[in-house]
């Protein structure tokens, strides 16, 4: 039986706290979210990305100097210290690779997230989906996170970058790495499509409606009992 949810049933699923402008894009996609949610929750994401790094720049302040042995912040070298709060390429990850591995790793967020609020899913015991978002995460970034750090969250990367930017790192964060700020940009968007295509094709289309399942269990009870009366 083909799935045969409706804007409605998306639109009363349980997406949870949404701190990834990645998640929001593939819940406004999927129409689980109306498209004026987007910016607003996108800026208040990258917001709390760069008030979140002011907390932990003002904890350590003065470690970070200390450590720098300098009178500047360092985003390269042996005591650079902007890779604390943004992410930066490996120096064998080319930026094409980057691309990739932002995409793939987003995807695959993505497809997990899926799977966790799909109520015609089998649904993860209530009150445990953020723990499993969480785990969700920990091991991508356990499998996946050689590279880059994965960041796979725009507001996630940008944020702290934008606060490294003005808190003395200088526009070089923006310039390192072959200008790579842009990636955790733009290809955790894409991969957010990447990881909706995969879902659906791979396990959307091939869920049955609750409502379509507890019909037919209904037959079947029903089925059995007509056949079992024959055979008496």
């Amino acid at each position: 039986m083909p799935y045969e949810s409706t804007i409605e049933d998306l639109a009363h699923a349980d997406t949870g706290a949404h701190l990834n402008p990645a998640v929001t894009f593939a819940m406004c996609l999927l129409a689980r979210e109306p498209w004026v949610k987007f910016p607003l929750y996108s800026f208040a994401q990258i917001l709390g990305g760069f008030l979140g790094s002011g907390v932990i720049f003002g904890l350590y302040f003065d470690a970070m100097w200390g450590f720098s042995g300098q009178n500047k912040l360092l985003v390269h070298g042996p005591n650079a210290t902007a890779g604390i709060f943004a992410t930066y390429p490996a120096v064998h990850l080319t930026p094409v690779n980057g691309f990739i591995d932002q995409l793939i790793g987003t995807a695959a967020l993505i497809v997990c997230i899926l799977a966790i609020v799909d109520k015609f899913n089998n649904p993860v015991p209530k009150g445990l989906e953020p723990f499993t978002v969480g785990f969700a995460v920990l091991v991508i970034g356990m499998s996946m996170g050689f590279n880059s750090g994965y960041a796979v969250n725009p507001a996630r990367d940008f944020g702290p970058r934008l606060f490294t930017a003005l808190a003395g790192w200088g526009a070089e964060v923006f310039s390192a790495g072959n200008y790579w700020f842009w990636i955790p940009i733009v290809a955790p968007l894409l991969g957010s499509v990447f990881g909706i295509l995969v879902y659906q094709l791979m396990v959307g289309i091939h869920l049955e409606p609750i409502n379509h399942r507890s019909t037919t269990e209904e037959e079947n009870v029903k089925l059995a009992n007509v056949k079992l009366r024959e055979s008496c």
